[in-house]
């Protein structure tokens, strides 16, 4: 590993059954022997808590630890992440296990950060049907609602005689004849973050008394249903698992087209997204990649290897995007289990891999640089879990992702050049930036309208459109200070159904229809407003194609005085302090400002 210029290594994050293989005996000599051997070598290491895979004899101790899915199967023992976040004992052990780690370790100055459990969410594991949770959740809508009365209100449970005379009539949001009261879904689905969050704290609090080094939680790509930026206000770095070409494959809304052309590769948007979001989510900017891909996964419907240079293009993305650490899963590929077609830098039989010369080609790079300082972007793109609990909730029509409405949003930003922040829906300072967009921001909360006064603003669609209950507020949305905007009606389209727009684009999936004196910068060809602005703020009434992206973006900028420039399909840019990079996504070479960037390939210019 030293070799190969790896400097951090994670361990320990799966080990519960030979921590403690049985209940109070710990086994910590190989722990101890690994710790030794990697510190020897000059290697920093991360250790894992291993609450994500809690041992057999667990059940033993907790037989209804078990999540329950939505139609009332558990989620059984014989893979990973097989508990309830509500349920207390198991909270409770996760903690104990923190604490003994921590005591054993919190000052080991060979060990130099924590990593809290592994993926939270990951195999959709955030939303649990148990006894467990049925319990908390009246719990938690009683200290939210105080009074049933209050609480059949909220949700308009008069509405198909679904009045509640007590706490402890209220139910899971499940196995319903047809859609349950949005207003109790979306309520589920903030208890189901809130719980992630309290068992998170838990294992915050035992490791926090024991050690002085940052704790870290490693989120996954496309993850949800809790908020991320909750989790991490406990952290001190926030990292992900970046796993491009499973991505592509397993979780993005794309043609067949699109996934051919970065088949080996992963779409040139998504890693860049998440970078930026948890560059948000940890503390004062600090975020790693723990787990980037090596080559081909195990658990996408698909599996190619990677393009030869990519595995070197994703790490240098990540540092000029603000990385500290960009640590690859695995080292060596594991001959057995679930993921023993998951490679790594080595085969099974300890052979180079074709990653590792890679990696060690990045490592000698990353020497010869000086340190990749970040500035602030002129350009800002909100982003809000809640809204996505929302619209999941009441997506209104097949095909609407507040996720995908964002990634669009994002890509068109960076198919012209644009270095982007993402930040959450509680910022209050927006200055320094220019171009500020927030789509599909379901709830304008409290301050942050006022916050978007200074930047040109595009707001929506379902801007401001349902209250923190799902209902509709009225006065109507987006009820903007200032701009004389209502939206009076909305319309979901079939996705072979769209609206052309006047000058080129059109919208799709979802359109609106406005009211209002604000004027109208945009129309479709059959005279409706697509969007309204009036100074700096701008309304959007529909999700536009990638034509119409494109317009917005461009005239946007041109607003807001931020240089856009035409881009290559497929190359994106990065700016920092001192460098500019270039990352060529695509399988063939391509010349851009002066030079021909290689396949897979990155440059840099000094600023």
């Amino acid at each position: 590993m030293a070799e190969a210029g790896i400097s951090w290594v994670r361990i320990g994050e799966f080990a519960w059954s030979r921590l403690e293989p049985s209940a109070g005996v710990f086994t910590f000599d190989w722990l101890d022997r690994a710790i030794e051997v990697l510190s020897n070598a000059g290697l920093k290491i991360i250790l894992g808590t291993p609450t994500c895979t809690p041992p057999r004899r667990m059940l033993e101790q907790f037989p209804d630890m078990l999540a329950l899915d939505a139609q009332g199967q558990p989620r059984k023992f014989g893979a990973r992440r097989h508990y309830c976040f509500s349920h207390a004992g198991y909270r409770a052990a996760s903690g104990r296990i923190a604490e003994i780690l921590g005591d054993r370790y919190g000052r080991d100055t060979r060990i130099h950060g924590w990593q809290i459990d592994n993926e939270y969410g990951c195999h959709d594991t955030v939303l649990s049907y148990s006894d467990a949770a049925r319990d908390a959740f009246r719990d938690w809508l009683a200290a939210r609602y105080v009074t049933v009365e209050a609480l059949n209100a909220a949700w308009g449970n008069v509405f198909w005689s679904m009045e509640y005379g007590d706490f402890d009539e209220i139910d899971l949001p499940n196995l319903t004849v047809t859609q349950p009261n949005p207003s109790h879904e979306l309520a589920f689905r903030r208890f189901s973050s809130d719980q992630v969050v309290r068992y998170h704290e838990v294992q915050v609090a035992a490791l926090r008394v024991r050690t002085d080094r940052p704790l870290i939680h490693n989120y996954m790509g496309r993850v949800l249903d809790f908020d991320h930026f909750e989790v991490g206000a406990a952290l001190d770095i926030a990292s992900w698992d970046s796993y491009p070409i499973g991505f592509l494959s397993d979780r993005l809304e794309a043609s067949a087209a699109h996934k051919i052309r970065y088949l080996q590769q992963g779409d040139p948007d998504m890693q860049g997204f998440h970078h930026d979001l948890y560059r948000a989510v940890g503390k004062e900017g600090r975020w790693w990649v723990m787990e980037q891909q090596p080559g081909p996964v195990n658990w996408a419907p698909f599996n190619p290897a990677p393009l030869p240079g990519m595995v070197r293009l994703w790490s240098w993305e990540a540092f000029a995007h603000g990385a500290e650490v960009v640590s690859y899963f695995r080292w060596r590929q594991a001959p057995f289990a679930q993921e023993q077609m998951h490679a790594g830098l080595r085969r099974p039989d300890d052979a180079p891999a074709p990653g590792l010369a890679e990696v060690t080609q990045v490592a000698r790079e990353i020497a010869q640089m000086p340190d990749i300082a970040l500035q602030q972007a002129e350009v800002a793109l909100i982003f809000d879990y809640p809204s996505e609990w929302a619209w999941t909730t009441l997506p209104q029509g097949q095909g609407f992702s507040y996720f995908a409405l964002m990634l669009d949003a994002y890509r068109a930003l960076r198919a012209q050049g644009l270095s982007i922040d993402i930040l959450p829906s509680t910022v209050r300072d927006l200055s320094g930036y220019r171009l500020v967009l927030a789509p599909g921001l379901a709830t304008l909360p409290d301050g942050l309208e006022a916050a978007l006064t200074g930047a040109v603003t595009l707001i929506g669609p379902r801007a401001n459109a349902v209250t923190p209950e799902i209902s509709i507020p009225l006065p109507m949305g987006p009820n903007l200070a200032g701009l004389d905007v209502t939206v009076t009606q909305v319309e979901t389209l079939p996705p072979q159904i769209a609206r052309t727009v006047k000058g080129g684009g059109a919208l799709h999936h979802w359109v609106e229809t406005l009211e209002g004196t604000a004027q109208t910068s945009y129309e479709t060809d059959n005279g409706q407003a697509v969007v309204k602005h009036t100074g700096n703020l701008h309304y959007l009434a529909g999700w536009p194609d990638a034509t119409l992206w494109a317009r917005l973006v461009a005239d946007l900028a041109k607003q807001a005085g931020v240089n856009t420039r035409e881009m290559p399909e497929g190359v994106r840019l990065r700016a920092t302090q001192t460098h500019v990079f270039a990352f060529n996504y695509n399988a063939e070479a391509v010349a851009f400002d002066g030079v021909t960037i290689p396949p897979a390939g990155v440059h840099w210019w000094p600023v």
